[in-house]
């Protein structure tokens, strides 16, 4: 049985909403077990007894939230050298374009050696149904990829 950590945070309801697509898609593969946690709530162990992470953030100010950041902080020395290689995905509630907060949590997870796997989904501006459709098919995918061993 794989495990799947989603990790994220929100200050309003999109990000919530978009996360709860996510876990929803995920729980969808029966091989995988999925912790869901807030930034605030998760940790280094959580991160090395994972076997694949998908991170959801707020654009704030063009970067990521500051809780994510934290989070991302806290595991880095932490986890640096142990992760090597585990996939990630991401998604970001964005008020912009989403590209600042992308970037930087790419720059940190690049870091700890993990490897993208999925396009990030980015819900500009309003929380559309077809957002929420690519959170869900994020997340089922991702599952589905950690069950069959391809990542």
């Amino acid at each position: 049985m794989k495990t799947l950590l989603i990790v994220f945070h929100t200050g309003g309801v999109k990000t919530a909403r978009m996360a709860e697509a996510v876990e929803r898609g995920a729980r969808t593969e029966p091989g995988v077990t999925v912790i869901v946690k807030r930034c605030a709530e998760a940790g280094p162990d959580d991160l090395l007894a994972a076997d694949g992470l998908i991170l959801g953030t707020p654009e704030n100010f063009g970067y990521m939230s500051g809780m994510m950041k934290d989070f991302l902080e806290r595991v880095f020395y932490a986890c640096e050298g142990k992760v090597n290689g585990r996939p990630y995905a991401l998604f970001v509630g964005a008020g912009q374009d989403g590209g600042g907060a992308v970037n930087s949590v790419e720059r940190i997870v690049t870091g700890l050696r993990l490897e993208k796997k999925c396009e990030p989904v980015i819900g500009l501006k309003e929380l559309t149904p077809d957002i929420l459709s690519k959170c869900e098919e994020l997340g089922a995918a991702f599952a589905a990829g950690l069950a069959l061993g391809v990542f």
